[in-house]
Order: structure tokens, then sequence, then C-alpha cells
């Protein structure tokens, strides 16, 4: 995983829990085969590609609300 594709996505989701949870389910979708949402000049590892997705805006997520998560107890 490079440090500098790292670092930026930190700048869009700066906690660090939130944005392991966020790339670890973009690259799950990679790895099954969805397409990149950015585009590459050199091959880049599924973890790369999620992180730059992030950096560039093409992924964000939303935290579930208290009552969503109390319908799914």
């Amino acid at each position: 995983m490079r440090d500098d594709y790292l670092q930026n996505a930190l700048k869009v989701i700066d906690d660090p829990n939130i944005l392991i949870n966020v790339i670890s389910r973009r690259v799950k979708q990679l790895r099954r085969g969805n397409r990149p949402l950015v585009e590459s000049l050199e091959k880049l590892s599924a973890e790369d590609t999620a992180l730059r997705e992030v950096a560039e805006g093409k992924i964000t997520y939303e935290l579930a609300t208290p009552e969503e998560l109390a319908r799914h107890r």
C-alpha cells in the first residue's frame, strides 16, 4: 500500500477506523470484479485503487443513524 495514497485518503476520511472499513469493503468489491472508478497508467493493487478512489472523492460513506442500528438488532 502506497503511503502517499493513504495520506491523501486520510484527508478525505480522517477517522482511520472508518477509512479501514470503507477501503476493506471496496477492496472486496474490486476483487469480485467491480470496475475501478479511477484510471491509472500503472498496475495498482486493489488497496491502492480503493485509496485513490476515496482520495479523489469517487467513494463516500454514510454512518447509520441510531434508529437504523436499532432496526438491525
